[in-house]
């Protein structure tokens, strides 16, 4: 392919409202443009990206044994309705309500109610049990800030998967098998990702894993151990339990007057103790019933942990009023002595003494509160978000990176097979909800991901497995016709070896040809010029490092070859 007759539309200048990396580049490179917020066109240097990434994900989810199907974007909102989705999902689901016609329809931001409605129409017994169906398509979220390029959009490219089994067991074997696949696809496309834990929020299910990449563009947090041998994200992350500080005797309970002082850190200045020293208490509903939720006062409730804790699906901060109602005091002065709820403490708090903490009294607060003596702890756990400082139950100090997701895989169980009733008859003639797992990736964010892994002051540095083109031939003195001969053969020769090659046959300067090469980040260069033909050599270099290989016209192929080979990961032939 010649570059005149391709179309690659690179500029030199940053653009004013692009922030991270992947974006600046896709859009100086020529690769993408905004239509509309959150909505963009790949243009088709882009485009042969995402058809590279395509590509892998479609083979690997084949070699897995998942069978392709399409599915559409408009559903109707009764399926969502039968699962309880329409309210979970809230503002990001997008209602066509325009026309009588489209009443009741919505656009899909993911497909279980879809798949799930083929699955009960089609499978009624174990013995067509396992399947796993998946999809490419575009899926729509109404993002309420699209930002950061394609790490943030309203429409996006997406592969999900969906199995279904007649068993725990077999939901194990099917979700193995796609995490495996995940973890090729990844391997594939040049990714240096981590598998994490993580909580399976809207989507319901138990087990699920994420597949992260650290970036500073992210907006999730990885923590994990040095070694790698703990990653989850910051909301399924567990730190070791905190051991028991030695203490003096215990203090007795004082209540103290904090006119005013309703917060951790107006309380802990007034009466001249740290943060760490207080116990946090927060207060959640459950069925108009108090659940409270106590935590130390440098530490922060993770609400999906704590539902866990409670045995609920979510928990929901209590109302001020509710809370004035429980506590008999404003907010601001609640605490466990003497409150009449169910109480889940974090197990931080289950090793302090002498604490500080809410008198359940407007503007009182009690010193020296000792668990036990003066509150009962009958419920505790890991309630809290992890923090600087924490370390994993191996010991090792737990390392917090902000990261960007590429992909989640899930095991649903029967959360929407049993609200759908998509029964099959098992082995003994029973009718039972097949169970399921959900397995998505989003295929522009390994294009955005990549980019954020690997680039530099000049540009983007792609993996060769889902880089635009392999090799980027820079003919120099394209009016001389040795020149634009060598660099016609060599394309020729590397085209027909199955290499997909781009030749630069622009009327341009040197410098501007290689900021365009670097910009664009083809993995191997060749530079063809007239200075160099005289000496008997043309310039083989790769784009992750600045050496320089100066060979022979005749040789010229196998030396790009033997970089590709290099690149692919595999010995030089």
């Amino acid at each position: 392919m010649k570059w005149t007759d391709f179309f690659i539309p690179t500029t030199k200048e940053v653009p004013a409202d692009a922030v991270v990396p992947s974006h600046q580049l896709m859009i100086r490179a020529g690769m993408i443009r905004q239509i509309t917020a959150g909505s963009y066109a790949y243009l088709p240097l882009g485009f042969r990206v995402m058809q590279k990434i395509t590509l892998i994900v479609r083979e690997e989810m084949d070699r897995a044994g998942a069978v392709e199907l399409g599915m559409p974007a408009l559903h109707p909102v009764e399926l969502w309705e039968e699962t309880g989705r329409v309210d979970a999902m809230g503002e990001t689901l997008i209602h066509l309500p325009d026309k009588s016609f489209r009443k009741g329809t919505v656009l899909g931001p993911t497909h279980e109610e879809v798949i799930t409605d083929i699955a009960r129409a089609y499978l009624h017994s174990y013995k067509q049990l396992p399947i796993n169906f998946y999809q490419i398509q575009t899926k729509f979220r109404d993002e309420a800030r699209p930002k950061s390029g394609v790490l943030r959009t309203r429409e996006f490219l997406m592969k999900d998967a969906y199995s279904f089994d007649i068993d725990q067991e077999g939901l194990d074997a099917s979700y193995d098998k796609m995490f495996a696949a995940y973890c090729r696809i990844y391997q594939r496309s040049g990714l240096p990702y981590f598998a994490v834990q993580a909580e399976s929020g809207a989507m319901g299910g138990s087990d699920s894993t994420e597949f992260m990449v650290i970036s500073d563009a992210g907006e999730d947090i990885l923590v994990r151990t040095e070694d790698g041998a703990y990653c989850a994200n910051l909301e399924k992350a567990e730190p070791a339990p905190l051991p028991e500080p030695g203490c003096d005797q215990q203090q007795a309970l004082e209540e103290v007057h904090t006119p005013g002082n309703t917060t951790i850190e107006q309380v802990s200045s007034l009466l001249g103790c740290r943060p760490a020293d207080m116990i946090k208490t927060i207060i959640f509903q459950d069925d108009d019933k108090p659940l409270v939720a106590l935590v130390r006062g440098d530490h922060t409730v993770n609400e999906a942990k704590l539902a866990r804790a409670a045995g609920v699906s979510s928990v929901e901060a209590a109302t001020p009023s509710q809370i004035s109602q429980w506590t008999s005091a404003d907010v601001g002065f609640a605490g466990p002595v003497g409150l009449d709820a169910r109480v889940i403490a974090d197990q931080a708090v289950t090793v302090m003494h002498n604490a500080v903490t809410g008198a359940n009294k407007t503007d009182y607060h009690f010193k020296g509160v000792n668990a036990g003596r003066d509150f009962e702890i009958k419920e505790s756990a890991d309630i809290r978000y992890a923090e600087e400082g924490d370390r994993a139950t191996t010991g090792q100090a737990l390392i917090f990176e902000k990261c960007m997701e590429v992909g989640h895989v899930f095991k649903l169980g029967t959360k929407y097979t049993a609200a759908m009733k998509a029964n099959v008859l098992d082995q003994n003639g029973k009718a039972r909800p097949m169970i399921m797992g959900c397995y998505g990736i989003g295929l522009n964010r390994i294009m955005a991901a990549a980019i954020e892994a690997s680039h530099d002051d000049g540009g983007i540095i792609w993996p060769i497995s889902i880089a635009p083109f392999s090799v980027l031939i820079v003919a120099l003195d394209v009016r001389d016709e040795n020149v634009m001969a060598v660099a016609q053969d060599l394309h020729d020769t590397l085209s027909e070896s199955g290499l997909d090659v781009l030749l630069d046959d622009r009327n341009e300067r040197p410098g501007f040809k290689f900021k365009d090469a670097d910009l664009i980040g083809v993995p191997i260069r060749v530079t063809v010029g007239k200075r160099g033909l005289a000496d008997g050599i043309v310039e083989v270099k790769q784009r992750r490092n600045e050496q320089v290989n100066k060979v022979a016209p005749d040789q010229a192929a196998k030396a790009v070859r033997d970089l590709v080979e290099q690149e692919r990961g595999l010995p030089a032939s």
